[in-house]
């Protein structure tokens, strides 16, 4: 199995499958900070208003890098999938952006419709 193929949700179940093991808690995290040149075009953004999609952009890549770690984790227990995914983002130091996510991994089997 891949990570690409393990379901990830921020919910406590999943419709349609049965928990049949939790193998417990899993985290992913990613650091990530812009080099100087990205850190001026952000300050010049700052002052002229508008999205920061310098930040955004960093924001994205860190939070697709933590999930991957997670799912990787996640994979190393035996799991075919998380829930109850959550994300915590703070700024360390000046410019490093750190994401983490966290859920339960588990074996989850599709349910038996009767």
């Amino acid at each position: 199995m891949s990570t690409g193929e393990i379901i990830v949700t921020t919910t406590p179940t999943i419709p349609g499958y049965r928990i049949k093991r939790v193998l417990g808690i899993v985290t992913g995290t990613s650091i990530r900070t812009r080099g100087a040149l990205g850190r001026f075009l952000a300050g010049i953004e700052a002052i002229v208003g508008g999205r920061g999609e310098a930040y955004i952009v960093e924001l994205a890549k860190a939070r697709e890098e933590a999930l991957e770690d997670l799912k990787r984790k996640a994979l190393k227990l035996g799991a075919n999938a998380v829930v109850g995914v959550d994300f915590e983002t703070a700024e360390i130091l000046e410019g490093f952006i750190m994401i983490a996510a966290y859920g339960t991994a588990v074996e989850v089997e599709p349910e038996v419709t009767k």
